[in-house]
């Protein structure tokens, strides 16, 4: 069974009359028979009483058409969302991100896209990076906001901005006065972090190990929150970026002085599997805004 098929047996039912039905489909009458014959055969009874010059829509062929007009308008149906989906201006961006980012990146982001293209809507899942770089690869995300790590095909990644990780102490602590610290200098501290296997976590571990430090590790979490949360009751010390967890009545942020602390944040996508106009419009805005930033950053300094 084909689809044409289904197309002419459609027109025909609808218009009951063979020559106009082949008329309005543009091909000959004896086509418009032959296709309807092949169907009857195959579905086994017939679809028409031939009366003449007439031809009537039979039981059995009633009964079809109502499937076979389901069938025509899920494919109409179908073939509209498809179409709005690839519409560079109506379209539908799969976002993957880090829990951290969805404070103020994210939808600072999505606020300034959205100026531009405020038809283009957003499906946002907030995950771990390994998550992500999995949703990447089976199509479930077009495009993820994620730490540096290395990547495998077809996973391709570019960084976008860089953010420093502060010591952060209680605010009633001795500490919390100073403005920079060495990590030597905490050597015998206790540390608040997050599980082995996050982005963050790969990070700080990094950094100690730079400066030849085993942290004495007291409690790990889930999320950048419950660390915080944890640091401003005086459970421990932890190594954050700057943001909405880091509530300055609680917290105070400390510079660290003896090693580069930072985490690198970039974009990745899945080389070679489609991505919607839409997708490929907020991929460019977003290298496009970092880049401007950068230069703006230069030129400051």
């Amino acid at each position: 069974m084909e689809w044409q098929q289904l197309e002419y047996f459609q027109k025909l039912a609808n218009i009951q009359h063979m020559t106009r039905a082949a008329e309005l489909l543009s091909i000959s009458q004896p086509a418009l028979s032959r296709s309807i014959a092949r169907l009857e055969d195959e579905l086994g009874v017939p679809l028409f009483e031939r009366q003449g010059r007439s031809i009537i829509l039979n039981r059995y062929g009633a009964m079809f058409l109502k499937r076979v007009n389901n069938i025509m308008q899920e494919y109409q149906d179908g073939l509209h969302e498809i179409q709005e989906l690839v519409d560079p201006n109506q379209g539908e961006v799969s976002l993957g991100f880090l829990h951290t980012l969805g404070t103020n990146v994210v939808p600072d982001l999505i606020r300034l896209f959205r100026k531009e293209f405020p038809d283009i809507h957003f499906q946002l899942i907030q995950n771990h990076t390994h998550t992500q770089l999995k949703q990447l690869k089976s199509g479930e995300l077009d495009l993820s906001l994620l730490a540096a790590m290395e990547v495998e095909k077809p996973i391709q990644w570019t960084e976008l901005w860089r953010d420093e990780l502060y010591l952060i102490v209680p605010i009633y602590h001795p500490l919390a006065m100073k403005k920079s610290i060495t990590l030597k200098e905490l050597a015998d501290e206790s540390f608040i972090l997050l599980k082995k296997g996050y982005a963050l976590r790969i990070t700080v571990d990094e950094i100690f190990e730079k400066v030849g430090i085993t942290p004495k590790i007291t409690f790990v979490g889930d999320e950048v929150g419950t660390v915080a949360g944890f640091v401003a009751n005086g459970l421990g010390f932890s190594l954050l970026p700057d943001g909405e967890e880091i509530n300055p009545r609680k917290i105070a942020k400390i510079h660290i002085s003896d090693v580069k602390c930072e985490r690198i944040i970039g974009m990745a996508w899945a080389e070679g599997r489609y991505l919607s106009p839409a997708a490929k419009q907020f991929q460019k805005f977003i290298l496009d805004f970092f880049e401007a930033r950068k230069k703006a950053s230069k030129e400051h300094k």
